[in-house]
């Protein structure tokens, strides 16, 4: 593995939400999305660049696309924050890739906090790998939730990350 960077989401990165659309990949967010959504989501992270909603990022290791991390403006129990959410194509996985593209996303959330404080991640309960992620970054583990997804019921942990140290 090389260093891993992020990079802004730019227009050729369609085909990685593609590669990143499986069942297997989407196992512990209730399934794939119709090509339509996935393209519709490829557009709203170019457009998070535009209107400063978000910031969406290609983890990138040497010259290849590895996985996606992006965050966004929310509420977390009525307290403006950020929310953080990725993934790592499974060619890629296992290398700590998502724990350095974390630790580089927190870098920049904290940068561009603007009053929020706190960077929330919502990983199923059932997938380790994102849970360590976030444990590995020092995230602290809070509490957990119920919520709908993509007509799924999912059950989630709630991380918190303190961008305020």
């Amino acid at each position: 593995m090389s260093e891993i960077l992020l990079r802004p989401w730019s227009g050729g990165d369609l085909d990685l939400l593609r590669r990143g659309n499986t069942a297997d990949m989407t196992t512990h967010l209730g399934g794939p999305e119709t090509e339509t959504q996935v393209i519709a989501r490829h557009e709203r992270y170019l457009r998070f660049w535009e209107n400063d909603e978000a910031r969406s990022f290609t983890m990138v290791d040497g010259a290849d696309s590895v996985g996606a991390i992006c965050y966004w403006k929310t509420t977390w129990h009525k307290e403006d924050a950020f929310e953080a959410g990725w993934f790592v194509v499974p060619e890629a996985q296992g290398r700590g890739v998502a724990s350095i593209a974390l630790v580089l996303l927190i870098d920049d959330a904290r940068a561009r906090a603007e009053g929020r404080r706190l960077l929330t991640a919502l990983p199923d309960k059932r997938n380790g790998p994102s849970n360590a992620v976030c444990r590995k970054a020092g995230f602290a583990l809070v509490g957990n939730r119920f919520e709908t997804f993509r007509r799924a019921e999912l059950s989630m942990n709630e991380w918190i990350f303190d961008l305020s140290i």
